[in-house]
């Protein structure tokens, strides 16, 4: 049988604040049940809301928090890991712009912060285990990312060396997730070297066609960079395994297109919105992934240049939840079958 999507869910990273009901995840939780939320996806770097290391050595601590969740009204759908997996792997271009992902005792140290920031990759698959969850949703980083569009010319094997060495970083983490039965949801992002379908595919062969090798599928960053985000569907289906239902526009002009000209994000041709502000085609993606049989969660990420972040929210839950197919469990002209056997068939086609 056909599963039907869960949701709608939020990830709280881009509303977590230092103000109530934003600062812990009681009334965080308690916030996103209330906008009509049945899942929340939670950042795991975020203090005020989750401790990872508590998580992932402490069943009791998991409990509680899904406790809180429960007693909240909303369930977990994943564990986030973006910030960590961001720095699994950095070009040295960007240890600056990076270094305040990290935990302060690292800083300015990029070796240990990567080993940093692959700790905490293997104590979130102990983590989502203890929740119960079988997936989770992280960014793979970037190595190659300063060469996407160079001049001069690359130097001939420089993107294999890359990928080589971004598969070498992620093998063990991700072979460590299989040990325990959840999948890393990679969100295909531009910043990222798994930017595109052409890359994820590269960085799979190079992990060896891991099975928990898998796909946060986000249409907004193929909005952006002009990809056909409903053909992607149709290419990756059996490897998306978590969905961050984010909208955006792409408008270009005389002065600017897909690069967007270094403006900030109010004045670029291509930039995120809030749900059905923007352009993303949610209708035939809740039918290609309902078709393609995805039962997994579907989480608002809110990221708009205009629309404040409370109204996005508000607005987000009964999108999502009006896009949801329930899949039907029988076929619609089943009202009209007159059964078969063998026999009958063969007469009908005149066959003796």
């Amino acid at each position: 049988m056909m599963k039907t999507m869960k949701g709608p869910g939020i990830f709280l990273a881009q509303f977590a604040d230092d103000a109530a009901p934003f600062n812990s995840l009681p009334s965080i939780a308690a916030w996103a049940a209330s906008l009509g939320y049945a899942g929340v996806q939670i950042p795991t770097w975020d203090g005020r809301l989750f401790d990872l290391d508590k998580a992932a050595d402490s069943q009791d601590y998991c409990d509680e928090v899904t406790g809180i969740c429960r007693e909240a009204g909303v369930e977990i759908t994943e564990l986030s890991t973006h910030l960590q997996g961001q720095l699994v792997a950095v070009n040295p271009a960007y240890d600056a712009a990076f270094d305040g992902f990290a935990a302060p005792h690292v800083r300015g140290n990029p070796q240990a912060r990567q080993e940093w920031a692959v700790d905490q990759m293997m104590k979130a698959a102990k983590a989502s285990r203890r929740f119960g969850l079988d997936a989770s949703v992280s960014f793979p980083g970037a190595l190659a990312w300063p060469y996407v569009y160079p001049w001069p010319q690359r130097p001939a094997g420089l993107i294999d060396t890359a990928f080589d060495e971004l598969a070498r970083r992620w093998r063990p983490i991700l072979d460590a997730y299989d040990e325990v039965g959840v999948d890393v949801c990679y969100e295909i992002h531009p910043g990222e070297d798994i930017f595109d379908g052409a890359t994820f595919e590269m960085f799979l062969e190079k992990v060896g066609n891991h099975p928990r090798c898998c796909i946060n599928y986000d249409p907004s960053h193929f909005v952006l960079q002009q990809l056909d985000y409903l053909a992607f569907i149709d290419i990756y289906h059996e490897r998306i395994k978590a969905f961050h239902v984010k909208d955006a526009e792409f408008n270009p002009d005389g002065r600017q297109g897909v690069y967007s000209g270094y403006q900030p994000w109010v004045s670029r041709a291509a930039r995120f919105r809030s749900l059905g502000d923007g352009q993303v085609d949610f209708a035939s993606i809740f039918s290609k992934l309902a078709a393609h049989d995805y039962g997994s969660w579907a989480v608002l990420e809110w990221e708009c240049c205009l629309k404040h972040p409370e109204d996005g929210a508000a607005e987000g839950a009964p999108f999502i939840a009006q896009h949801i197919i329930r899949v039907t469990e029988k076929a619609f002209d089943d009202f009209a079958g007159t059964g078969a056997d063998e026999a009958a068939n063969r007469r009908m086609l005149g066959i003796e």
